[in-house]
């Protein structure tokens, strides 16, 4: 490849924005990192001001192109999903952003699956109607503050706010779409019935595009904000999960990557949108033009760990590790259900609550430990088995997020998957995906599958031992029963705590 240049990839995240710069084979040659604040104005809710998601992507962009010695051929956009950005007439913030962590719209939740139909909201959208997603934001907002309803005209998702000030252009990807519970799976884009349905204005939302298309370019103005080209491309992108995809090669179907941050995911690519009729699972557009993904989500995976370590007293990570290596595979007959914060996948269960099971004397600090550890792989087992079941093969894990950089966490993934755990080289997640993406709509790659072969894993791989396998499968089919026989006690004692 003689062609220079360099790609840009922008993540929008929730607690700041990220460039990613790299040269034409995929190397990271710049980097750099904004924060900006969370707010909470009360219980369960959670806003951010989407001007300081501008003002961080300026910050980021001119730090990262001060660096290149080739000039951006394409910058990608990604970012955090389901977020909801309100603008008027004139495209200005009506109020803070919603975002995905927001919790305030159960009943509208309700609203919806009444008005659609459960069955129906899934065969249409892939998913049921929880309250993460933008669809029952909208309706949030006209029932509570209709004075600002009155005067939207605009709905974008984070990235896309940040696209409009780059470009100027109103404009989506199919695989952020899918996030907002009113795109039409299967047809990628808008669903009339549903829009029609909740009585949301078409207009109102921007043009879906597939994630390596061209959706605008850098205008004049935001070339003089943030450093890049005037007339630059900018890709439509992805949401984050799918943008992380790209970035670690899982492109076809048998490739599945195991995240393990604050929370789990385990992501699928399906060359169909194969449905689970019970909505456990999510299923969405994939960035890859015309092919699609299963996600399955654990809310506290990582999060359960760090609980762990705030009530040991705040050791390291790396001592943890070390600690719950002394303790055997099954930790000796005890189960922790990681439920800490409920549960999405498999149970789409709220009042799930965290447990030890199987507490006796032998049991150990280090026992302890490697049962946390264990329990989050176990719920992320729960997400492989229902992909299983719908027909998704599974032949290799690629392991990513914070959870990648413990061998020992590696290791428990080959042994209770039963699989093959690799790691890719470049740990720089959605901002590289969507900097691939940008190669693409940038014309240095064919398509997305090439530009994937730029995604290198580690030579070594974690590989399942037979007998800890046997005995990983036993404690997992307990840990299944466990949560079916106290569901009912957790939702009891749930409800004695929120009194």
């Amino acid at each position: 490849m003689t062609r220079a240049g360099s790609l840009i990839g922008l993540d929008i995240g929730t607690s700041g924005a990220r460039a990613v710069a790299t040269d034409l084979l995929g190397h990271v040659i710049a980097a750099a990192s904004e924060p900006y604040p969370l707010s909470v104005p009360r219980p369960g809710w959670s806003e951010q001001d989407p001007e300081r998601w501008w003002i961080a992507s300026r910050e980021v962009l001119k730090r990262v192109v001060s660096e290149l010695s080739d000039p951006p051929l394409a910058v990608g956009l990604t970012g955090q999903m389901h977020g909801s950005v309100f603008l008027d007439d004139a495209d200005r913030v009506i109020r803070p952003a919603l975002l995905w962590s927001d919790q305030r719209t159960d009943s509208q939740c309700r609203t919806i699956t009444e008005k659609v139909g459960a069955a129906r909201l899934i065969e249409v959208t892939g998913n049921p109607a929880i309250t993460g997603f933008q669809a029952p934001k909208v309706l949030w907002l006209r029932e509570h503050e209709p004075a600002s309803y009155a005067r939207v005209r605009r709905i974008l998702l984070p990235k896309d706010y940040v696209r409009l000030r780059l470009t100027g252009e109103y404009a989506t990807d199919a695989s952020d779409a899918s996030g907002t519970l009113l795109l039409d799976l299967h047809r990628r884009g808008w669903s009339d019935e549903i829009l029609a349905a909740l009585e949301i204005p078409r207009s109102w939302l921007p043009e879906v595009c597939e994630s390596p298309d061209v959706t605008g370019r850098v205008t004049a103005a935001a070339a003089s904000a943030t450093g890049l080209p005037a007339g630059l491309a900018v890709a439509a992108g992805a949401g984050d999960n799918a943008a992380a995809a790209i970035g670690n090669g899982v492109v076809r179907e048998g490739l599945v990557s195991s995240s393990i941050g604050t929370s789990g995911v385990v992501f699928a690519d399906s060359a169909t949108p194969r449905i689970d009729p019970k909505g456990r699972l999510h299923a969405f557009c994939h960035a890859v033009p015309g092919r699609y993904h299963l996600m399955g989500v654990a809310l506290s995976a990582g999060g359960s760990l760090r609980w762990w370590r705030d009530a040991l007293g705040g050791q390291d990570y790396e001592s943890l590790a070390s600690l719950a290596a002394q303790a055997p595979a099954g930790s000796e007959g005890l189960l922790f259900l990681p439920y800490l914060t409920g549960e999405r996948t498999p149970h789409m269960d709220p009042r799930a609550t965290g447990a030890f099971v199987g507490l006796n004397l032998r049991h150990t600090q280090a026992h302890l430990t490697r049962a946390v550890m264990e329990g989050v792989v176990y719920s992320l087992k729960d997400c492989l088995d229902l992909m299983e079941e719908l027909g998704i093969p599974v032949s290799e894990i690629r392991a990513t997020g914070g959870g990648a950089h413990s061998r020992l966490w590696r290791q428990m993934q080959a042994d209770i998957f039963d699989r093959p755990v690799h790691r890719v080289d470049n740990e720089e997640g959605p901002a590289f995906g969507a900097a691939l993406l940008a190669g693409v709509a940038g014309g240095v790659y064919a398509d997305v599958p090439d530009a994937c072969s730029a995604v290198r894993l580690h030579p070594q791989a974690e590989v399942p031992d037979e007998e800890r396998h046997r005995v990983y499968a036993a404690h997992h089919a307990a840990y299944v029963d466990a949560y079916r026989t106290m569901a009912p006690l957790m939702h009891r004692l749930a409800g004695l705590g929120w009194r």
